[in-house]
């Protein structure tokens, strides 16, 4: 039986241990299996007590969009700031999905972004372009890994078109996809800050 939030005898959760629980969500059921009902199963809790801590839903994948990207500095060029991108969200079922809607609603300061405009900075670009050449790779990143993971979930479930053979020999390694667009994006960051573009 759930204990009553107003219980003293009970310890209450902390809102890290909401955001503990909706990762394991996530993990356990994707996505569209995200439910405050199911996050406050995971914690025995009522439903309710999930919004002394957050307002909303969307408040709250803000927070599990957050643990995701992290919040670590990542040296290195353009290249391997985009990378460390992918690979976090790549580390968590529909990861992308979930930081994508947070960024659009303006909810999710980015790390990877300020380092991305640090290195198109470096690279030679003006500061308005930086911030161009940023938000190009963070859509690049962010929907090519999309698109990764729903091949993937689609594989697994059997729920691809017959017509499209998503069988590992039959399909080239995502990440050499990935660099090899990621090459390109960075060819044109580097050609535009020679020209001053």
């Amino acid at each position: 039986m759930r204990a009553a939030s107003d219980d003293p005898s009970v310890p209450r959760r902390s809102k890290t241990d909401v955001v503990d629980a909706a990762m394991t969500v996530l993990a356990e059921n994707g996505l569209p299996g995200l439910s405050m009902r199911r996050i406050a199963d995971v914690l025995d809790v009522q439903v309710s007590a999930l919004y002394w801590h957050f307002p909303n839903k969307q408040a709250l994948l803000a927070a599990v969009s957050a643990r995701i990207v992290g919040q670590g500095s990542d040296a290195g060029e353009i290249a391997e700031a985009a990378t460390a991108l992918r690979d976090r969200l790549l580390a968590h079922r529909d990861g992308a999905e979930v930081v994508s809607s947070s960024l659009a609603l303006g909810l999710l300061d980015l790390p990877a972004r300020a380092r991305l405009v640090e290195g198109a900075l470096v690279a030679g670009l003006t500061d308005a372009a930086a911030h161009v050449a940023a938000d190009t790779l963070v859509h690049y990143v962010i929907g090519f890994t999309f698109h990764e993971q729903q091949r993937m979930h689609a594989a697994v479930v059997g729920a691809a078109n017959a017509a499209v053979d998503l069988s590992p020999e039959r399909i080239s390694d995502p990440g050499d996809d990935f660099a090899a667009g990621l090459a390109l994006i960075v060819s044109g960051i580097r050609a535009a800050a020679r020209t001053g573009s």
